[in-house]
């Protein structure tokens, strides 16, 4: 069968457990470990988002997690693109994606290189996009607070 090489990505901003368990499945799953970091320029154009954490700063911590054998820097939002320079042979993501347009778009798209999607439990009660929010709201407080 040879080696299993897997591939996740996301930003990885705040990074918090649910990331952590994406990419323990993930590893469980597979010989070697890819985890793509979405690129600062990325975030801010493909999902209009800024960042907290650089990207290299996000990258130097995911590529210290246990699980992960290696890093890649997301530079565009297609998964093809990362195969390219890649060769993964199955894609890990959350299973918030499993049925959605956006998931069945991106498992047509790597089943024409022979790539599997494999869909692990999203975790529900913490996600970066919570966090941010936790932030502005504090940050809004500490403002009113400072007036």
């Amino acid at each position: 069968m040879g080696t299993r090489i897997g591939y996740t990505t996301g930003a990885f901003d705040l990074f918090h457990v649910g990331h952590l368990n994406i990419l323990r499945h993930a590893r469980e799953h597979c010989d070697y470990l890819i985890a793509g970091v979405a690129s600062d320029e990325m975030l801010r154009t493909v999902k209009g988002v800024e960042p907290v954490i650089p990207t290299a700063e996000r990258a130097e911590i995911v590529r210290s997690i246990i699980y992960v054998d290696d890093i890649y820097i997301e530079t565009t939002g297609s998964k093809l693109d990362a195969w390219h320079n890649l060769h993964f042979t199955c894609f890990f993501k959350g299973d918030d994606w499993r049925g959605t347009e956006k998931g069945l778009r991106l498992e047509r798209e790597l089943a024409t290189v022979g790539v599997d999607v494999v869909y692990f439990p999203y975790t529900v009660h913490t996600s970066s996009t919570v966090l941010r929010r936790a932030l502005d709201a504090l940050t809004r407080t500490e403002m009113a607070a400072s007036r």
